[in-house]
């Protein structure tokens, strides 16, 4: 143990999922339990709870209500998408965080994201070093989207997979309980890369997936989409299509455009999605004039904690908590990362690793092309075997009065 002495913060960015707050849970429990860490202090909403002083007071929670953090889905310390400016533009930002930094003596600061979020921990940690001032900054991973760099999977994507996948098999059965001919297009999560819309496949190892798969690691092309679904549609009079919410044609432009024209982009320059779906299932009106359905999961594959994997949420625990103790050992500037291996019986093991934060920052893990079939609407064995054991095991989610048990923090304020 290295002997560095101070409170820690803890923040959450990005995009919620079911296992961000079981990484939360991890941490936490780890700096609660360092005698190394003095105080365990909460960010609301990220940076943002920084930079406003908007702090709170971890260690006065009841710890066995802290435990229900585990399995609950969200971020329950808020998150935003506040971007940073590069400090040599705009030092503002940083000269506050330090401010803030000294005013509660933390000497560690964890991050919970994905992509941006690794990026934003990576300037702080830089500006920190520049100004003399030791805090050790670690990098914990979340995003469903699965394409985080250099981690085998990303805590949250186990648990999204499996939620997808378990939603198309019952949109399967809903499309064949009449006999009437019907398109449906389904649209996945994913705006530069294709796994989750992969994960539908895992549906039809059960008999009940999607008949074609398109992921945006490839260009779209309406004609081909349009030949492909007639195909099936003509041989079964059913059709189930599932789609990146990303897919461009050619050029780079978001199907999803097609029909509203250009997209709003957040502070990070990311395009808001949605509407792809829609726009191919009235397309395919319009040419077979069969009856059709756009479904859109959106927001509920993020959250989805009554379908987690039990997979994911224990890995995403570990995450957190590994963090926490290699800080506490003298590590910094890292993202912890997970490495696939095989146990003594040849089966599923999940070891930790460590990834430096700028190697990891703004790079993104794309669907391999392998795992693509070459007409570019189906996905490949390899990423069932990939991803079967990511979604294994029920939570330990409680239930009370037949609804899921969440955390109720009381967020008591942090005072300096």
């Amino acid at each position: 143990m290295n002997g560095l002495k101070g409170a820690c913060i803890i923040g959450q960015s990005g995009g919620p999922s079911s296992a961000i707050n079981a990484s939360a849970y991890g941490a936490i429990r780890a700096a609660l339990d360092s005698p190394c860490i003095t105080r365990v202090l909460g960010a609301l909403h990220g940076i943002k709870g920084v930079l406003e002083d908007d702090l709170i007071d971890l260690g006065l929670e009841d710890e066995e209500e802290l435990a229900y953090l585990k399995n609950t889905p969200s971020s329950e310390l808020g998150s935003c998408r506040y971007k940073l400016k590069d400090p040599e533009e705009d030092a503002s930002d940083y000269a506050r965080i330090l401010e803030i930094f000294r005013k509660y003596d933390v000497r560690y600061f964890f991050y919970n994201g994905g992509n941006d979020s690794m990026d934003t921990i990576a300037k702080i940690s830089r500006y920190m070093r520049e100004k003399g001032y030791e805090c050790r900054c670690m990098g914990i991973p979340k995003t469903i989207d699965n394409d985080l760099y250099g981690t085998d999977h990303t805590p949250g994507f186990g648990s999204a997979a499996k939620y997808i996948a378990t939603s198309f098999m019952e949109i399967w059965h809903d499309a064949f309980v009449y006999d009437t001919p019907m398109i449906a297009v389904v649209e996945c999560m994913g705006r530069n890369a294709g796994w989750l819309t992969a994960a539908s496949v895992l549906a039809g190892e059960k008999g009940f997936g999607p008949d074609l798969v398109y992921v945006p690691e490839l260009d779209f092309d309406i004609e081909s989409f349009t030949r492909a679904v007639k195909r099936v549609y003509d041989e079964k009079k059913k059709c189930i299509v599932a789609v990146s919410e990303g897919i461009h044609d050619a050029q780079g432009r978001l199907i999803a455009s097609y029909a509203s024209g250009d997209l709003t982009v957040d502070a990070f320059g990311h395009s808001e999605m949605g509407g792809t779906a829609s726009y191919l299932a009235r397309h395919m009106k319009r040419l077979t004039g069969a009856k059709v359905r756009a479904v859109e999961i959106s927001l509920l594959q993020r959250c989805a904690a009554h379908c987690a994997s039990k997979v994911d949420i224990e890995e995403s625990c570990a995450a957190g908590r590994a963090a926490v103790e290699y800080a506490v050992s003298g590590v910094t500037d890292k993202m912890v990362g997970f490495a696939r291996s095989a146990d003594e019986n040849g089966g599923y093991r999940c070891d930790i690793c460590l990834l430096d934060l700028a190697t990891v920052a703004n790079a993104e893990k794309k669907l391999p092309r392998e795992w693509i079939n070459e007409e570019g609407n189906g996905i490949l064995r390899p990423f069932v075997e990939y991803c079967l054991p990511l979604i294994q095991g029920r939570s330990d989610l409680c239930w009370e009065d037949g609804l899921p048990r969440f955390v109720r923090l009381k967020k008591i304020k942090a005072q300096p």
